[in-house]
């Protein structure tokens, strides 16, 4: 039990921590430069220029309301509840930063597009990794998942926030103000996927070699790493031929090499990135899992 209730108490905190990093990425480089920022919050960006007396984290607020009933529908209460979290302390530190610090400092454009997508894809990808979402597109991005299981969540979101970079360009009047806010949005959704499925970096070898059942062993042995053998055969020869195949992490390719290379030196060896490795030694598999 208290073992459950740490890891609710992290997974908070590191959804804090994303909340926070959010609307820093908006309030210090977003907002000040006029640069196109997508989803509900770039919406309420609109608003908010031409009502500046309406606050843009109470907006978010009022306009995430409908999709979070649609999420608890969907998704079941653990994502509503942490949504619900997420959004509401990104809006609050939106609205506080903004009122603690009124007059923020411009920058150079590309510089706020570039650091300001950098932060935003950072504090996307610890909150989506906690089974939350910041509400508005992100929460619409979550919800077409179940649809389209297939594609990485940058790429969902990428499509959907286009269109609200677009509609703030039109209404900052500023080709330049979307033509930023699409290298943010870019960069963000590239920063995303990477957190989310780019950070266990694994590769996968093929080993065709003589000394298969030798190799095999000292893989085992020496890398704590499994093997599993694949039934081939030669081409051109005809020959029957063992294949190991072998998953192990990104700092063992150096170790696999020469340990391959040791016992046999015209072994033929392919090296492959692997997109994502579920199992023992590596990640395991959650339920409505990214």
């Amino acid at each position: 039990m208290r073992s459950k209730a740490l890891e609710i108490l992290k997974s908070y905190v590191i959804i804090t921590l994303g909340a926070l990093v959010y609307a820093v990425s908006f309030v210090c480089c977003y907002d000040p430069n006029h640069i196109g920022f997508g989803g509900v919050t770039g919406i309420a960006q609109i608003i908010n220029a031409f009502v500046p007396v309406l606050p843009i984290g109470i907006m978010v607020i009022v306009f995430n309301t409908p999709l979070f009933f649609l999420g608890w529908k969907l998704l079941g209460g653990h994502l509503l509840v942490s949504s619900l979290y997420a959004m509401a302390l990104s809006s609050v530190f939106i609205d506080g930063l903004n009122y603690l610090f009124p007059a923020i400092p411009t920058m150079e454009p590309m510089l706020a597009a570039i650091f300001g997508g950098v932060l935003l894809g950072v504090s996307l990808g610890m909150v989506f990794s906690q089974g939350a979402t910041t509400g508005g597109t992100d929460l619409l991005a979550r919800l077409l998942k179940l649809k389209f299981a297939w594609l990485p969540v940058g790429k969902l979101l990428l499509g959907i926030d286009l269109v609200v970079v677009l509609a703030v360009a039109v209404a900052f009047r500023s080709l330049e103000s979307g033509l930023y806010g699409l290298i943010g949005l870019y960069i963000s959704t590239v920063i995303m996927d990477k957190m989310l499925y780019g950070m266990d970096t694994a590769k996968v070898a093929y080993i065709i070699s003589d000394h298969d059942k030798e190799i095999a062993r000292a893989i085992v042995k020496d890398m704590d790493r499994g093997v599993t053998i694949l039934a081939g055969k030669g081409a051109y020869s005809g020959q029957p031929k063992e294949v190991l195949m072998c998953a192990f992490k990104q700092r063992q390719i150096v170790q696999l090499k020469a340990l391959v290379k040791d016992i046999d030196p015209v072994a033929f060896l392919i090296v492959c990135d692997a997109h994502e490795v579920l199992g023992d030694g590596f990640r395991e598999y959650k339920q409505n899992d990214l």
